[in-house]
Parts: structure tokens; sequence; C-alpha cells
């Protein structure tokens, strides 16, 4: 059987905090979860301008701390297949979000499929997006 190993982006973890139904079906089935460092701080950025601060942290932290969550890590092969993507795009004319491009560079090298709400990524060849509507 296929481990299923899932990277999730900003819009992927908070859908999930929320509730939404197909991400959470898609979190439920995965034998391992990844996140890269750009996802922890835009969540963080974005619990900082709050009114639940703390509170979102505690979600997040709880989240982190599961057996099946990986933080990985952000490397000169990420750069590489940063510049592969960026490249593609640039010559394809479709502009992705820069944090969007490091995220998708990890999925590339670590050989994830992306979970997102984020149709942009449906235009990177070089990763698989599982893309879930709002």
């Amino acid at each position: 059987m296929e481990t299923i190993r899932l990277m999730l982006d900003t819009t992927a973890i908070s859908a999930f905090f929320r509730g939404h139904e197909e991400i959470n079906q898609h979190v439920s089935s995965a034998d391992e979860l990844h996140v890269n460092p750009i996802v922890i701080g835009e969540l963080l950025a974005g619990f900082g301008l709050g009114k639940r601060e703390q509170k979102n942290r505690e979600i997040l932290d709880e989240f982190l701390s599961s057996a099946r969550v990986q933080i990985i890590e952000i490397d000169a092969e990420t750069s590489e297949r940063y510049a592969t993507i960026f490249g593609h795009l640039r010559r394809g004319g479709n502009p992705v979000p820069t944090n969007d491009l490091w995220i998708a560079a990890s999925a590339m090298q670590y050989g994830l499929k992306m979970v997102t709400m984020d149709r942009h990524y449906l235009n990177i060849p070089q990763i698989i997006t599982i893309y879930c509507e709002p």
C-alpha cells in the first residue's frame, strides 16, 4: 500500500483549523503531513494581526506536535527547485507569489503532494496539486 505523504500550504492548514470538510478528509487519510517553515511564518504573521493570537498559536503548536507532522528543511537543493519552478513560470507568463514558489519547491524536492486552496499551484507542473474549493 502506498504511503500518503502530503504538503500543506497556509490555506490548507487554515482551512483544516476551521473544519473544512474536504481538507479534513485529506489530512485524516495522510500517513505523513509536511509543513514548510514559510507556511509557519505566514500563519504566525496572520495570528499576530488577529484577536486570537495566543489561542491560534496553541492550536498550531498542538498540530505541529503530532507524530504525523514534520517540518521540512529549506536548503540549497530547495533553492535549485525554486529556480526551476520560477524559470518555468516566468517563461510561461504565470506568476505565483514568491512564498508559494518556495512552498512548491519544497513539495517538489521531497516528492510530496500539495494540498491547497490556491489555484495558482495548478500552474506548476513540477508538483502534484490537490486543489480544494474554498
